[in-house]
């Protein structure tokens, strides 16, 4: 079991605080078992590296094996239950590969709104410790987006980290990193180049821990694949720098688990144009948004929306100039964007019902008349 140990397994333990052996698979209780398959013990546990369409790569503790979901977790499942990388999975083996057959229990989910005008919750990353936020300091550095990010990892019950790169492109560091104080969170916030590798050693020793499993998001260009690619010593995930925009050409094109030298776990995504905020239902408001929470505490109404109500005391720090405009107008957005994925979701359960409700009632008028 030691290779799994390197894969985050005690951490998972300690995490859902039971042992994977000790969670069995109703499958294997009953006896049920597909044909063809061979060593199907209950204790078969893996986790999943790496999805490509519906072909799966996990590590068990003889080593990688290629796998594909039983036809019940395929069909039956949603498409965010159905395993993500990170996963910690149970398998049967069936010939030269594996058949997975249960995804354990989750300690967290990195999600996200689906891109487009659906309301649907997309899991990126499961059982994710750190989210590490990585923004260029170019010209594709966005104050907005980075607390965008920070909102909705927190609403996850991951911690978020920021890290800064390309330090040897920054205009003015000292009020990049002023401007990002003012949003008022308690986030490490780190610098580096890629290029120059300055900065490097720090954040392997401060970012990425042993045993814990940390996620790199961010746009494409901004040197997710380059950092990783320091970080392991493989330079097989970037391609050459764009000459017309001086940006690595993005190569990343799944979701991959890998192995650092120091035992800690990354996975790099590829490059979002669109982080749609989710229903945020994991976390308390008061963590997602520290400082609105900090003065609507002294609100006249425990209820204030904080736009336009008497006595609301969020609204008397912005006028005193206390309360920054740009965390305020980010306050409002992102609590928009939840609401509306909220009654999205909560419009598509009702209509859901009436359908389920209808089929019911179908059925019960055939089997009455016999139609």
């Amino acid at each position: 079991m030691e290779r799994l140990s390197q894969y985050g397994r005690d951490r998972y333990e300690a995490m859902t605080g039971s042992s994977q052996s000790a969670v069995r698979s109703q499958q294997f209780a009953d006896g049920h078992a597909s044909p063809g398959t061979t060593n199907n013990h209950p204790d078969n546990i893996a986790r999943v590296t790496s999805v490509t369409g519906t072909n799966y790569t996990i590590v068990t503790r003889d080593g990688p094996l290629q796998a594909q979901l039983m036809g019940r977790l395929m069909y039956a499942a949603e498409k965010h239950e159905q395993p993500k990388v990170g996963d910690w999975v149970r398998y049967i083996d069936y010939d030269e590969m594996a058949l997975i057959s249960e995804v354990l229990p989750r300690y967290t989910e990195l999600y996200r709104k689906t891109s487009g005008k659906t309301f649907e919750k997309q899991v990126m990353v499961a059982n994710a410790d750190r989210a590490v936020i990585i923004q260029g300091l170019d010209d594709d550095f966005n104050i907005n987006r980075i607390e965008r990010y920070i909102v909705q990892v927190i609403g996850c019950r991951i911690e978020p980290v920021v890290i800064l790169n390309k330090s040897d492109l920054a205009e003015d560091l000292p009020r990049t990193i002023q401007d990002i104080q003012k949003l008022q969170r308690d986030v490490d916030v780190y610098t580096c180049s890629v290029k120059t590798g300055d900065g490097i050693d720090v954040i392997r020793e401060k970012v990425f821990l042993p045993g814990h499993t940390s996620v790199l998001i961010g746009s494409s260009g901004v040197g997710k694949s380059s950092l990783l690619n320091l970080l392991t010593g493989d330079e097989r995930r970037t391609a050459v720098v764009s000459e017309s925009t001086g940006k690595g050409k993005h190569t990343t094109t799944t979701r991959d688990l890998f192995l650092l030298e120091n035992g800690a776990i990354v996975v790099d995504t590829p490059g979002m144009r669109e982080f749609g905020i989710g229903p945020g239902d994991e976390a308390d408001f008061e963590e997602q948004f520290p400082v609105i929470a900090h003065y609507a505490e002294d609100c006249r109404f425990t209820d204030c929306s904080h736009t336009g109500e008497e006595g609301c005391n969020v609204l008397a720090a912005l006028e005193a100039g206390e309360l920054d405009e740009v965390v305020y107008d980010n306050f409002l957005k992102l609590m928009k964007e939840q609401e509306r994925f909220q009654v999205s979701k909560a419009e598509q359960n009702r209509q859901g019902k009436q359908f389920g409700k209808m089929v019911k009632e179908a059925k019960a008028f055939r089997r009455k008349y016999k139609y």
